[in-house]
């Protein structure tokens, strides 16, 4: 129990000292863009944290340990969206305002606005949710049962919601400041001790089936490569729109700032997101016996590969290491939720309360009200999470979702000059429509679904994600070349008012 109460006294100190933080927020732009005052080096480690998630040590270690080295395909996304970014960032900055709503709204009015930020709202929930799911999950393996998932998730959940409230953005990134130190530092000095306790290459190479180090392995789903290349897309879209790292450029210093910020980012978020999996596939290979136990006994007993992390950090490290890798795996969970929670309360306030309910709300009163949606959206996703079963299959859904919905019209938005208001909201319609029914239809009928009858397998086969992706971004395309170009007055804020 002494690495639980380790973990809970520093996020105690981290809790006062996020009290006294929000003493300084005094405005909006206090609490949803930090007073636009974050330094590079806060940047780094916020934006860090902001990606890095129970995605990382839970969901993805989970792949890891079934997967083995394919699993890179489920990060690489990221990799090429962080770059993508990165010539994007000054003009996020730039552009300065509080949400992609902004941005939508800019581009593509009002309904935009709106449809954004419903589909925003339901998937940063449904984040925020395997947040908590994934909390009580760590406590759970960190106790040894002591503390059960459900205490577990209580706790992350508390800790989350009371962050975030206290101080919003002041609060989230320099939270993420250590939390991000402390992540980057784990991972990298605990996979020496791990790779060495499990071996090395050429033992684990005798243990791991052979699909294990293939490019594609052949459990991947129905069709391999698809499914392969569906994890791919699914993060690489999550990350070029999601809102949090909008939040994070719109609380640069500057638009320099941002962007030298994203140079770093992308060497970091490398780093943690390969020796994590390093990590998963080598204590995989320690423990394959007893992952094959719980598999074959239905969870009753063996180790869940989901927490190979964790009992890595247990079993396979010195103990200050150990406790310094548990500790970053709950860090990314309580950052990651912080980070997501805040988001869609800030949609609420900035694209719906603000835009069409009170436009002359005192700064006194959108803080107090955006408090208060940090509670309750916190208390939904609580809810939803003491339903939950899977936070791979949540995290994929959720990552779909936002990936089709919003990703496709909001990179337009910055970088397309043809696209139209009409091309822009037909997308997010049609993203969200079809990735909703194709994810229902698996239990309404489940017959279609492969694996055979299994709901979180993919329709026919095809990941949801290809089919959604490919109507939402045709949509775009067909809508604005069937529709008047915009102004040069309309392209204005985004484009500088250069010539086509």
């Amino acid at each position: 129990m002494w690495y639980l109460y380790l973990i809970l006294s520093y996020f105690i100190i981290l809790l006062i000292f996020n009290f006294l933080r929000a003493k300084k927020v005094k405005s909006q732009e206090d609490f949803m863009v930090a007073g636009r005052s974050l330094n590079v080096y806060v940047m780094v480690f916020t934006l860090i944290c902001t990606w890095i998630g129970s995605g990382t040590f839970i969901a993805g270690a989970e792949y890891a340990a079934k997967a083995g080295w394919s699993s890179l395909w489920l990060p690489a996304g990221a990799w090429v969206g962080i770059l993508i970014i990165y010539f994007l960032a000054a003009k996020i900055r730039t552009f300065g305002q509080y949400t992609i709503g902004d941005i939508l709204e800019v581009r593509y009015g009002n309904f935009a606005r709106i449809f954004g930020a419903i589909a925003l709202i339901i998937s940063f929930t449904a984040i925020v949710s395997y947040q908590f799911r994934a909390g009580g999950y760590i406590l759970n393996v960190i106790t040894d049962g002591k503390v059960s998932v459900g205490e577990g998730q209580f706790l992350a959940a508390l800790f989350v919601i009371l962050f975030t409230a206290a101080a919003g953005m002041l609060a989230v990134a320099y939270t993420d400041l250590p939390n991000g130190i402390i992540i980057l530092l784990s991972t990298i000095l605990a996979t020496p001790f791990v790779v060495a306790a499990a071996g090395g290459w050429h033992h684990i190479k005798t243990i791991l089936p052979p699909e294990n180090f293939a490019i594609i392995n052949s459990q991947f789903g129905a069709h391999p490569l698809l499914k392969a290349g569906s994890y791919f897309l699914a993060t690489l879209l999550l990350l070029l729109g999601v809102q949090s790292m909008y939040q994070k450029f719109y609380s640069a210093k500057t638009p320099k700032d941002a962007k030298k910020a994203v140079s770093l980012w992308i060497v970091g978020t490398i780093i943690v997101e390969t020796v994590v999996i390093v990590i998963a596939v080598f204590a995989s290979a320690k423990f394959w016996d007893k992952i094959q136990l719980f598999k074959a006994t239905g969870g009753k007993e063996g180790i869940d590969p989901a927490s190979i992390i964790l009992v890595a950090a247990k079993t396979m490290v010195p103990p200050v290491i150990g406790v310094l890798l548990l500790g970053a795996a709950t860090a990314v969970v309580i950052s990651t939720g912080m980070n997501y929670l805040l988001s869609p309360t800030t949609n609420i306030m900035r694209d719906i309360y603000q835009k069409f309910i009170n436009p002359n709300a005192t700064q006194k009163k959108m803080v107090i009200l955006q408090k208060l949606w940090v509670i309750i959206l916190g208390i939904v996703a609580y809810l939803l999470a003491t339903k939950m079963t899977s936070v791979l299959e949540m995290s994929y859904f959720a990552y779909t979702i936002y990936g089709v919905a919003i990703t496709p019209a909001l990179i337009a938005a910055l970088a397309w000059k043809r696209a139209t208001k009409a091309g822009g909201l037909a997308s997010i319609i049609v993203g969200t429509t079809v990735a909703i029914f194709l994810k229902a239809s698996g239990y309404i009928w489940p017959s279609i679904m492969r694996p055979l009858n299994n709901p979180n397998g993919d329709p026919w086969g095809i990941p949801i994600i290809y089919p959604a992706a490919i109507l939402s971004i045709l949509s775009l395309i067909v809508v604005s070349y069937l529709t008047p170009p915009p102004s040069e007055e309309e392209l204005k804020p985004l484009f500088n008012n250069k010539k086509k």
